[in-house]
Formats: structure tokens, sequence, C-alpha cells
């Protein structure tokens, strides 16, 4: 039993302080106001005083990590999840960018394998596929000998409950509208991103089931007042959510606010778009087959163009906050409620009887603690204060992610 004591809890619309939150076999079990009581001696409390703590972080788009990339080698998925909690990081999508058809299937088999024995970390829910139907004018960091166009031959497989969860495409390429029934039927979510759609591309686009926007503004069609582009039809539309990656670098501060007025905080993800820099030293890394220079605050290319982030979802939370006024509450429905709906997850809401995913912080969005499936994956306070990861003889899990297949198909309008 794990026992948060006297800790702040936020919920969608506001905080509740003086909470006493209880986690037993894998589940919150109750969360009452704070009295005091009576433990047995095995129970671990955690002292939550000037703590908060929200449903775990769930982040849609995670390319690798701490000098590794799951492209490149898609062996260190497991590797990665485990030190993810340390950002707050309960859940994720691996993402596979542009790449051959053998990367994709070595990253499924990785997936479907499990994780190695007495593994505990971030869960890898399913797979992200950034790829390789994009607009080789949009491509960014993508390599172009891999792009293709929309075959139905290449999607044939995908599946969530195979393992994909998400599948990013340029919606304006002739074979779009065959691979999207495809993958619709699947319960695979459908992203529109790396696309020099127009406005009416994009449009239509999302009746034939598109619920989702690769990194907002970025590698799309931008807004003109004559053609509003990509950017203008994932904006006008309130019900398709977008992801977006706030480091203060891939989108002006201008812009955050803009399309955080525009739309909501449960049509917006934050998403690192991590690459294997993040939590690494600057100099030289791999994004797919491509070399990329980690400096202090970006990932680029040789050439310049950005590639992927090194932002953590604490700083991007801070800068959110920062950029747009919004409240704690808000801005955490970003990383929580907002990236489990685009994937069809139950709203994580701290509540008895729901599964124990949560994030445990400081006021100022440090990362104290993170909780995966009622285990500490991350944190813990000795007579010197934060440890860091927990041993893993604390802390295990030897049986693979739970698939949670959809609980609603797409909706098409």
């Amino acid at each position: 039993m794990i026992v948060l004591e006297n800790i702040s809890v936020v919920y969608p619309a506001h905080v509740v302080t003086h909470q006493d939150v209880i986690v037993e076999e894998h589940r919150i079990v109750d969360v009452r106001d704070h009295k005091g009581g009576v433990y047995s001696s095995h129970t671990q409390r955690i002292d939550g005083t000037h703590l908060l703590v929200s449903a775990g972080w769930i982040d849609l788009q995670v390319n690798g990590g701490f000098g590794r990339d799951f492209t490149v080698d898609p062996s260190t998925i497991w590797e990665v999840a485990a030190r993810l909690p340390s950002l707050g990081i309960a859940a994720f999508l691996p993402t596979i960018i542009t790449s051959p058809a053998e990367v994709r299937e070595e990253a499924l088999r990785v997936w479907r394998s499990g994780p190695p024995e007495g593994w505990c970390g971030a869960i890898p829910l399913g797979l992200h596929f950034e790829g390789p139907f994009l607009n080789v004018e949009k491509r960014g960091a993508h390599p172009v000998e891999y792009l293709r166009m929309p075959d139905v031959r290449v999607v044939e497989g995908w599946a969530r409950d195979r393992g994909v969860w998400l599948v990013t495409v340029a919606v304006e390429l002739e074979g779009f509208e065959n691979i999207a029934n495809c993958l619709y039927e699947q319960n695979v979510t459908l992203s529109i991103g790396h696309t020099n759609a127009t406005w009416e591309e994009a449009i239509t686009a999302f009746e034939k089931g598109i619920t989702y926007g690769t990194h907002l503004f970025n590698a799309m069609r931008g807004f003109h007042h004559r053609e509003p582009g990509a950017v203008g039809a994932l904006l006008a539309r309130q019900d398709i959510a977008v992801g977006m990656i706030v480091d203060g670098i891939h989108v002006h501060p201008g812009a955050v606010r803009l399309a955080w007025e525009l739309k909501s905080s449960e049509t917006i993800t934050l998403v690192t778009d991590a690459c294997a820099g993040l939590g690494m030293p600057p100099g030289r890394y791999r994004l797919g087959a491509m070399e990329i220079i980690v400096s202090e605050d970006r990932a680029t290319l040789p050439n310049g163009t950005l590639a992927g982030s090194i932002v953590t979802p604490a700083q991007a939370l801070r800068n959110l906050i920062q950029f747009t006024g919004c409240d704690l509450s808000k801005a955490i429905d970003t990383v929580t409620r907002a990236p489990a709906r685009v994937v069809q997850l139950q709203d994580p809401v701290i509540m008895s009887g729901r599964e124990a995913n949560l994030t445990i912080f400081t006021p100022d969005l440090e990362v104290v603690y993170t909780i995966v499936r009622g285990e500490v994956a991350f944190g813990g306070w000795g007579e010197k204060g934060l440890l860091g990861v927990v041993d893993s003889n604390l802390a295990t899990r030897t049986t693979p992610p739970a698939t949670s297949p959809h609980q609603n198909k797409n909706q098409r309008k």
C-alpha cells in the first residue's frame, strides 16, 4: 500500500488541498480529507505537504531519449521507458519516424514481446508511426529516400490491438483515403502532419477520419488569409485535437497563445517530440537515418532544420502557463485528459477505482515521484531528501502492458 498524505490533488477544473490518496493493488482505493491515520508497517507513506499530484502524464510523441533513438534501435524502447518516469511521464507512444518497413516491424516485435523481467517504467501504450506517408516538401528531419505514397499494402496488419495506435500522414497525398479507411477499421487514430494540405484538403480529411494534428504549426502549410491551409483548418475545428511542442523554439509564444485561445485544454496535447538528446549533454546523436546536433536548448540537422526537441514535460508546462496565463489545472489537462482522449483512453482522473498512474510534483513543477500502475517508478525521500529512481527490487512489473482496446471508434461526420 502507498499513502500520499496531506497532498494537493489536481482535478480538471480545480485543486483540492489536504487530501490523502491511498493506492493498493495497482489502483486508487480512496481519496479523502487528510485527518491523519494509522497504517501498517508495510505501508509506504509519502509526505505530500507542499506537493501536488495529478494523473500520470502522457506523451504521444517520443522518438527516444537518454542517448537512444527508437528508429535507430527499437530494442531500446523498454530501456528508455524505464527512465521516462524521472520526467513525470507515466505513459507514452514510442514514435518511429520515416524508415524502412523492417524498422517498424522490429519496433512492433519489441513492443509485443513486453518488458524484461523486473522492469518498471512508463507504459509504452502502442506505437506512433510518423511516416512514411509524408509530403516531401514538409519532410523536416525525415529522410527523403524512405518517403512514399500511401499504400494499403504497407498498412496491412497495422491495428491498435497489434500495437499501432497513431499514424501521422500527409492527407493531400494520393491514396490517403484508402489507407484512412483501412486504419479506421482497425481503430488506429489518424493524424495530419508533415503536410502541405490546403484548407479544403484538411477539412475533407477531417470527414475521412483525421482526429488529430501532429505538432501544430511545424512542418505544415501555414496560415494565410486567402489560403488558411492545414494550420487554419486545425485551429478552426474545435473537435480536432492538436499536439504542440511548447519549448519556446518550435512555436512562438504568441502562436501558442493564439492556439490556446482558439482551442481548449481538452484539445491541445503537449508533446516533447523527444529525441536521443533528451537528458544528454550537447553533442551529435541520431534521429533515424539522420545525424542531429544537440545544443543547450535544441536539436537540429546540420543544416539547421529542427529535429525533435529536448524539452521536458515539466518545462513545456511552465512555458504554457507563462505564454498563455492559464491556470495549473488547465495546463495539466494537456498532459493527461487531452492525450488520453486522442488515443481513446478513459479520462485519467484521481478517484477511487482508477488505475494508479500518478505524477507528484512541487508547485514549480519539479517532478518528485511518478507512480505507474501502483508502483513507484521514480522518486523517494530519505533523510537527505530526494533519492532518485528507486531500486528495482522496490518497484517491479513483469507483465507486458495491456493494449486497452478502443472504447469508441473515431467519429466520422
